[in-house]
């Protein structure tokens, strides 16, 4: 399988492949017409096992504007909800559109339908890994400050969740530094965490004043995500102390800005005062999943002018 043809892990594009993506964003950004229609005639599927609001909307909107058209299939619509192998689907969907996206549980299921399929496949989201979040966070960050990322300080505090797994993927491959502020027994995949350790991008800290220290960017995700419900009570005592207030946020540099990939929940993970005060950077990063995205699609599906 070649991995450049998919968006699966952020780790399997080059630094340079990944700044293209991230140049075309910020390009599309300032002119939405600037690749022109590359997706005209050409179908998207976007396979939802798990709801979303940001990945639906930006996914739709953005192939429309590349003059494409999405499907939207729940497990409700396919025959993935009724027990079909991954491998069927993918050959079947093949035959029918020109991509898919798919977000879902299970990184196997995304890997599954780059392997037997024949069309491009885009990791929406899985519980391992979460890339088209970091490609838009990353476009704010360069706008923030500016386009060689090997000096930035990246604060990640909570759980070491399929967003921190990304951050760690796109640090390794852009050089920047991640330092993370897990409670024990919450943080990143080992086999991340090991290959940025190797490229020398990654400290593992418990308290979430330490990773803030003079970090350009402090970011946080929800305690418990999308199928952690019963877990909600134990990962609130587990998180205890692991808010993102203004006290933490004074630990950072003096031009720190706030991200989250959202939904957040304010009095938990974040602070009111944090999420919606001025160094939050969080709706223009909400807005990047659009633009980021499209270059990603663009690259994948269609040909850039």
């Amino acid at each position: 399988m070649d991995r450049n043809r998919h968006f699966l892990s952020i780790a399997d594009w080059t630094p340079a492949r990944l700044r293209e993506a991230l140049d075309l964003a910020d390009r599309l950004k300032a002119d939405p017409d600037a690749a022109g229609r590359p997706l005209a005639g050409k179908t998207l599927a976007m396979v939802f096992t798990k709801s979303s609001t940001r990945t639906r909307v930006s996914f739709e909107v953005g192939t429309h504007q590349l003059g494409g058209q999405a499907l939207f299939l729940s497990s409700r619509d396919i025959q993935i909800g009724r027990g079909e192998p991954i491998a069927d689907t993918a050959r079947v969907l093949s035959r029918y559109v020109d991509g898919v996206m798919i977000r879902t549980f299970a990184q196997e299921d995304v890997e599954g339908l780059a392997r037997h399929g024949t069309v491009p496949v885009i990791n929406g989201l899985t519980d391992l890994l979460h890339p088209c979040q970091i490609m838009a966070d990353l476009q704010t960050v360069r706008a923030e400050f500016g386009a060689d990322l090997s000096g930035l300080v990246v604060a990640w505090i909570g759980d070491g969740n399929n967003v921190a797994n990304s951050w760690l993927n796109a640090a390794a491959q852009l050089g920047f530094r991640v330092r993370l502020a897990c409670p024990e027994g919450y943080d990143p995949d080992p086999a991340v965490f090991a290959a940025a350790e190797a490229a020398g991008v990654v400290e593992l800290v418990r308290a979430p004043a330490d990773a803030a220290e003079g970090a350009h960017v402090v970011t946080t995700d929800v305690w418990a995500s999308m199928g952690q419900e019963e877990e909600a009570a134990e990962r609130a005592r587990a998180f205890d102390g692991y808010h993102v207030d203004a006290g933490i946020m004074a630990r950072g540099a003096d031009d720190a800005i706030f991200l989250h990939c959202l939904p957040a929940h304010r009095g938990e993970e974040v602070a009111a005062e944090v999420i919606d005060g001025p160094a939050s950077r969080v709706w223009a990063e909400a807005e990047n999943r659009l633009h980021a995205q499209k270059a990603i699609l663009t690259m994948l599906m269609g040909t850039i002018s």
